[in-house]
């Protein structure tokens, strides 16, 4: 019996490498009904380099059905991976898990990570893991990257930042004061959005493109 459990072991870490993606998706869903601890080395391994959404979904499932200590421990370390989709998707999970222990390690490097989605990953962990006293130092990291990037990473951005309620609040005046009109208007939208969370991001962002533009008063006179 201990080698026929040893075998399918054995299939089943090597389908996770699997040329094809649905067998990959199969193994870790078998990973994850397993919940074997002795799956976690080689799912986190697998986390760093697996191409597919889906299957990275899989596995961060996997993961989170096993015991923390034994998981936790292992993406941490992988935080610190020159392998940007490591960092990205250990940022992920450990979100997931939810232990607030790890919140030492989210650190500014990782939350101004020069790749774009590691940051993301890292804005979306930090709101989750930040504990109370935090959160107000978090909300002024977090908009010093005001106008970063394109749409989605815009999004991602404000999205932390409403999350985090009151406190981005005087975290955005920077931003709204900034010489920078893409700084600005990224800013007006995050305050839009934070006044009205049920507001479209596109009609926050429109809204104040539009009032950089003309100016408040000017912008008023617009509308009217």
């Amino acid at each position: 019996m201990v080698t026929i459990n040893r075998t399918t072991d054995t299939h089943l870490l090597d389908a996770l490498g699997a040329a094809n993606s649905s067998a990959r998706l199969r193994a870790a869903l078998a990973a994850g009904t397993r919940a074997d601890p002795g799956f976690a080395a080689a799912l986190v391994a697998r986390c760093a380099v697996e191409p597919d959404f889906f299957v990275r979904d899989m596995l961060t499932w996997a993961l989170t059905r096993l015991p923390a200590d034994v998981t936790v421990p292992r993406l941490v370390a992988e935080l610190r991976s020159g392998r940007a989709q490591a960092r990205s998707q250990a940022l992920h999970t450990l979100s997931k898990i939810g232990d607030r222990t790890v919140w030492p390690s989210i650190t500014r490097s990782l939350l101004h990570d020069p790749d774009d989605e590691v940051a993301r990953s890292a804005w979306r962990a930090a709101v989750v893991l930040a504990p109370p006293e935090a959160r107000d130092d978090l909300a002024v990291a977090l908009a010093l990257q005001l106008g970063r990037g394109d749409r989605a990473v815009q999004l991602s951005l404000s999205r932390a930042l409403v999350a985090l309620g009151d406190v981005a609040e005087p975290a955005l005046r920077p931003g709204l004061a900034s010489p920078d009109a893409a700084v600005r208007a990224h800013a007006r939208a995050t305050q839009r959005l934070l006044d009205d969370p049920d507001a479209g991001f596109d009609l926050a962002v429109d809204e104040a493109k539009r009032i950089v533009a003309l100016g408040p008063e000017r912008a008023g006179e617009a509308a009217c």
